[in-house]
């Protein structure tokens, strides 16, 4: 099983990003799918959720109307679409497999938004 996160960097505020993990190994389509995000000092938090299908979302109040999560599941991959960041978004973004004793995470890729 791996995770492979990507597209992470610098960017202004206001400005986006979007971030790619890229799924090997398991049957990526059976799977739920989150990005979970831990900045400097704090607790990691959930951002935003699919389920297997992706026919539903959920997203952390912090980053409603802002960032999207989407999946291709003929791809294994799942995206998470950042819009309008701020410098509070800056953090290591981690893809997250499922929930419970499956879940299973990427090793992360750093966002940072400042001027």
């Amino acid at each position: 099983v791996q995770l492979v996160e990507s597209g992470g960097g610098l960017v202004q505020p206001g400005g986006s990003l979007r971030l790619s993990c890229a799924a090997y190994g398991f049957t990526f389509s059976k799977y739920d799918m989150s990005w979970e995000r831990q900045a400097l000092g704090k607790e990691r938090e959930s951002v935003a959720f699919i389920n297997s299908a992706g026919s539903s979302t959920n997203y952390a109040d912090s980053v409603k109307g802002r960032f999207t999560i989407s999946r291709d599941n003929d791809k294994d991959m799942v995206y998470l679409q950042m819009n309008s960041l701020r410098p509070e978004d800056t953090a290591v973004y981690y893809c997250k497999r499922g929930r419970g004793l499956a879940a299973y995470w990427g090793q992360g890729t750093q966002v940072t938004v400042s001027s």
